[in-house]
């Protein structure tokens, strides 16, 4: 048998992604956490050693449909990105949930269902139906009887089925038609009230708006360092207090503008610019793609499980040989 073979009966089992996530917050200083918008962003993510991920909507939006950020993603489009960037990384994954897509009823099935995923946290948010990104003009938000009670059934139902899965209540009121940072503060306070464990203040404007949230909501905060909010350092953020930090879309960003670099090299060079491109890459840590996508770890399972001789069809093939 090798490192492939099964676990004993007797071996420890896992710590829930849920629970991982819980302890690193209870760390006592800012989790920094980058945003993915795919599977394969993930692992990127996961690979250069950070602790946790995020799934953004806007990302997803933009990957999966091509589309901006504006409701056009529904609840399984957005369900199904989170299983399966779940399922490629072993750190916990913080996901987009928009507005829980429905009433509080719905918030019900859109929580069990996320937990079904094996994601590790949501964000739940206050604007009606279709929402926006965060950092786009015209955003409305819901009354706040209404968005409590939603925060409330999602809190109930992830009592029910995961203690430990993380939920973060966000309110879009700074910057929604005829909100305020004051109704924004006061909504978030509600929420943690009503058993959110984070509160997320979207779209602060200035460094003075930023230190008004860390000083008057009452419970961990949770910031969103994009779109028209400041910029701050690590140490900054830890002086402010903040038990999470992400960054959207960075990876996003990097990604088209890699791929468009690559489309107008191939659009002026011909099919010869992949040459070049896997020349300037060979010795990149994720220049392979078949061992970053996991190849060797086939050929792992495959001698734990699956009878000697499956192993000949490798002698005397050509193209990567995985585990060689």
């Amino acid at each position: 048998m090798t490192d492939a073979a099964a676990p004993s009966a007797t071996a420890t089992p896992a710590v829930r992604a849920t629970t991982r996530l819980r302890q690193l917050l209870a760390g006592g200083r800012t989790v920094f956490v980058p945003g993915c918008f795919n599977a394969v962003s993930a692992r990127v993510i996961e690979l250069t050693g950070f602790q946790a991920v995020y799934m953004t909507g806007y990302g997803t939006s933009v990957a999966q449909l091509g589309m901006p950020d504006v409701g056009f993603a529904t609840m399984s489009e957005m369900h199904t990105n989170a299983r399966w960037i779940a399922n490629a990384v072993s750190i916990p994954v913080i996901a987009d949930a928009d507005n829980g897509y429905g009433n509080a009823v719905n918030v019900t099935r859109t929580v069990r269902e996320y937990i079904q995923t094996g994601v590790a946290a949501i964000h739940l948010e206050d604007q009606s139906l279709p929402k926006r990104c965060g950092h786009v003009a015209g955003r409305q938000v819901i009354p706040l009887a209404e968005a409590v009670g939603k925060i409330r059934a999602a809190d109930a139902v992830r009592r029910q089925v995961d203690p430990d899965f993380v939920l973060i209540a966000r309110s879009d009121a700074r910057g929604a038609v005829g909100g305020s940072l004051d109704d924004a503060i006061h909504r978030v306070n509600a929420y943690l009230d009503a058993g959110a464990d984070l509160g997320f203040v979207e779209g602060p404007t200035s460094v003075a708006e930023v230190e008004r949230i860390c000083r008057e909501v009452r419970g961990p905060v949770f910031y969103n360092m994009t779109g028209v909010s400041p910029r701050f350092t690590l140490e900054q953020m830890n002086d402010y207090g903040m038990a999470m930090t992400i960054t959207a879309n960075t990876m996003l960003r990097a990604a088209l503008t890699a791929m468009y670099d690559a489309a107008a090299a191939m659009r002026d060079q011909g099919p010869m610019a992949e040459a070049a491109l896997m020349e300037r890459i060979a010795n990149h840590p994720v220049g392979d793609l078949h061992r970053f996508s996991g190849l060797d770890g086939i050929r792992k399972l495959e001698e734990a499980y699956m009878p000697a001789e499956e192993l000949a069809k490798y002698e005397g093939t050509i193209g990567y040989k995985p585990g060689v």
